[in-house]
């Protein structure tokens, strides 16, 4: 195979101009664990890119070490994953979305962290490098995953502790920690992390309400057991098991047909501030959108069984909606993009998030401006 070095300093590079890495013990991290050594003999990316390490190793070792997810496990494990149908529920993630949640951590060594996803290793094996192996733990839900995992690791030389349970209860053997490092999308952060998490410490995860696209949340641990952050950015990751999104259900519920002036796309395609907006005001109500011949229809439902779509066609003035159930989805909806546009459209880094004992909640500018569901 081609010179691994090589390719490695190259991703770096790639990574530091696109404004992802900009600390040198992170970049010193990438030489040091090398992301083949977690990639599978069967290379592919959600793209359709596809590579047998056995057939073409340099060509699998440039997917190794391009910018795109590689995808490791399909229908949790039902699925083969070498044969590329199915759901995604595993992957080597993309080296910008490690290095993005990586630098917002901000680990030194000899920190404590807990990392919630082992999946392939690959940030495990980085976390260990980067606060000392003795000092990491990582829950995997997966037994397989996890073996796989451990097996990477061990290949690399590293030894992080590896557990396999559920981590939407962290691991609460090894408190307090200094950081935590979340690589699967939530919809509510488990306070069990923040309650093992030592004040001013940094919890740092994809936050996937659902509806609209999701987001990096770094909180830190207040002295009240409270945790208080921003969202820095964009990030998608595949959901947590126990959270993953209720499907799209239409049931027996007689729809409601109405037309509205506002074309759906504004708000499939709305700026990720309306999409914190929104989500914030509408609660758990949830979002997907088909296209085909011409029409983009945009779906929403709700965990009550409540269900609306809005269908754009081209050249018309007003676009079909229907609705069923006792939440009218769709107003709903207009009313919340609208009040965003009232608040002047504030952009992603204006929005936060306090998380309590009794829950989460999404505030503009300051925890005391909280947005009312």
């Amino acid at each position: 195979m081609g010179d691994v070095v090589q390719r490695i300093e190259a991703m770096a590079n790639q990574l530091a101009v696109d404004g992802w890495l900009t600390r040198e013990k992170v970049r010193a991290a990438l030489h040091d664990v090398p992301r083949h050594a977690f990639v599978p003999r069967i290379a592919w990316t959600g793209q359709g890119d596809r590579v047998d390490r056995d057939i073409d190793p340099d060509g699998w070792l440039d997917l190794a070490y391009a910018q795109d997810a590689i995808i490791t496990q399909l229908d949790d494990g039902a699925s083969d994953a070498a044969a590329g149908a199915g759901m995604f529920t595993s992957s080597c993630s993309a080296p910008s979305t490690v290095v993005s949640l990586l630098e917002l951590l901000s680990v030194e060594r000899g920190h404590r962290v807990l990392e919630i996803g082992t999946g392939t290793g690959w940030t495990a094996g980085l976390l260990a490098q980067l606060a000392g192996e003795d000092n990491v733990v990582s829950v995997e839900i997966d037994p397989q995953i996890a073996d796989q995992a451990a097996d990477n690791l061990q290949g690399a030389g590293l030894s992080p502790r590896l557990i396999v349970g559920d981590g939407m209860d962290g691991w609460p053997q090894a408190t307090p920690y200094d950081r935590v490092h979340v690589t699967c999308g939530v919809r509510v952060v488990p306070h069990a992390w923040v309650e093992q998490t030592r004040p001013g410490g940094v919890i740092v995860l994809p936050y996937s309400p659902g509806f609209g696209y999701g987001h990096e949340l770094r909180l830190v641990v207040m002295p009240d057991g409270t945790a208080v952050g921003r969202f820095p950015g964009y990030a998608s990751y595949m959901m947590s098991r126990s959270q993953r999104r209720p499907e799209l259900a239409l049931g027996d519920l007689e729809a409601s047909r109405s037309r509205t002036a506002l074309d759906p796309r504004t708000i499939a395609f709305a700026a990720p501030g309306a999409d914190l907006a929104m989500s914030a005001v509408l609660g758990e109500v949830f979002s997907q959108s088909t296209q085909s011949d011409g029409r983009y229809t945009l779906w929403l439902w709700s965990t009550d069984g409540s269900w609306a779509k809005a269908t754009y066609e081209q050249g018309k003035d007003a676009y079909d909606v229907e609705q069923a159930g006792d939440r009218s989805l769709w107003n709903e909806v207009e009313a919340a993009y609208f009040q965003w546009v009232t608040w002047r459209e504030p952009g992603r880094d204006r929005f936060g998030m306090t998380v309590t004992p009794e829950g989460q909640t999404i505030w503009l500018d300051s925890p005391d401006n909280p947005i009312p569901s």
